[in-house]
């Protein structure tokens, strides 16, 4: 269901009778525990930073009796930096819509049934605004697992925080085959030499300016040749119209099925170079392709999934027990479907830019210009991820 552009009215805002359900869902997981976690913390600029150091490689040094001190050799620090991203929507409500709660969309052809009951939104413009944070939400969501970075030296382009899985550059498992530099023009991409065949699946992890695709949904290929080819959201579904794009990239998943000793290569990866040392805190972070994957890995191989849960940050999760300890495997619907991250959860946290006299996230009321009521909502959040070492990912798994 799409939204509408613009002011709402009592035309393009029908009312209707009975319960109200959501049909997107709200659920923020990786924001919910890091948030629940910490709390976050404020900046006073568009760039925030932290620091790591380490310690040197442990040996069995010795020295012999009334030697001298030895070289000093002091530990030196680095910076991780990270930008907030504004985060700004619009509700705008005419007057009308506002007293015409009563007013129910009636049927437009026969037979003409009416209904009982009522309409549950009493004050639209509370309503929308409501719906307009849950968005903020999931879009803070979202680039905190997928954003990819940008600090401008102008305001011509906008901020965007570096999310997870662009940080992670050490420990990192590709699998699949990666293609990039495809282009599209209406519902056909081209990429020159692609080998797929019809019904394979493929990850977009790149779509420039097309439109009808999400990079890291499932997509299935179909009506190609040597260097075409179209996509559909469903196996034999219809072609997705995509307009003129350029800067496509997308991955051809792994055919090889998910076992706990792929999962160990990334957990070792992370733990070898100082992540995953809390317990209580250590994740496996996925989406429900994986998330099947992971229950049947661990099922068949050894008995090890745990139909327990625990809680991190506030945030339900289930666990399963491996070479590396007892992780927590929490879902989120960001989280790409070919893609298995591990986290070290107690390292990151959600930055938030202090406004003064207005705080970190605010609705207020804008410039009065017609018949209606307008309000903004205002952010400004950024996520530090601490160390990008503590981190793993695994990417073009099987789906």
């Amino acid at each position: 269901m799409a939204g509408i552009t613009g002011m709402g009215d009592s035309f393009n805002l029908p009312n209707y009778a009975g319960e109200l359900f959501a049909l997107t869902p709200a659920d923020t997981p990786f924001l919910s525990a890091i948030g629940g976690l910490t709390g976050g913390r404020m900046t006073s600029s568009t760039e925030f930073e932290w620091q790591t150091y380490d310690l040197r490689d442990p040996s069995q040094r010795t020295r012999v009796e009334g030697a001298t001190a030895p070289t000093a050799e002091n530990r030196a620090r680095a910076g991780g930096r990270n930008v907030v991203q504004i985060h700004q929507e619009k509700a705008s409500v005419s007057y009308t819509k506002q007293a015409t709660a009563g007013m129910l969309t009636t049927p437009g052809s026969a037979p003409y049934r009416g209904v009982d009951g009522s309409n549950p939104v009493n004050s639209e413009l509370d309503w929308q605004v409501a719906q307009a944070l849950k968005s903020i939400a999931l879009d803070v969501n979202y680039s905190f697992i997928n954003g990819t970075f940008n600090n401008p030296t102008t305001n011509a382009t906008a901020r965007r925080t570096r999310g997870l899985l662009q940080a992670i550059t050490t420990n990192r498992i590709a699998k699949g085959t990666s293609v990039t530099g495809a282009t599209s023009a209406t519902d056909t991409i081209t990429s020159t030499g692609h080998g797929l065949v019809d019904g394979d699946k493929i990850v977009f992890t790149a779509v420039g300016a097309a439109t009808g695709i999400v990079p890291g949904r499932i997509y299935y290929a179909d009506q190609q040749d040597a260097n075409t080819f179209k996509v559909s959201s469903t196996l034999g579904g219809a072609a997705i119209t995509l307009g003129t794009a350029s800067g496509i990239a997308f991955t051809e998943p792994w055919a090889t099925t998910l076992t706990p000793g792929h999962v160990t290569d990334l957990l070792q990866l992370a733990y070898d170079n100082g992540g995953i040392s809390e317990q209580e805190t250590a994740t496996l972070l996925c989406n429900s392709s994986q998330r099947r994957a992971l229950t049947a890995a661990y099922a068949s191989a050894y008995g090890q999934f745990h139909e327990t849960s625990r809680d991190v940050g506030g945030v339900a999760v289930d666990q399963i027990v491996t070479d590396f300890g007892t992780l927590a495997v929490m879902m989120d619907r960001h989280m790409p479907q070919d893609t298995i991250s591990v986290v070290s959860l107690e390292q990151c946290e959600p930055v938030f830019l202090n406004v003064p006299g207005k705080g970190v996230m605010f609705e207020e009321p804008l410039a009065k210009t017609g018949s209606s009521d307008e309000v903004q909502l205002y952010g400004e959040i950024g996520l530090a991820y601490g160390n990008e070492r503590a981190h793993g990912v695994m990417t073009g798994l099987k789906v």
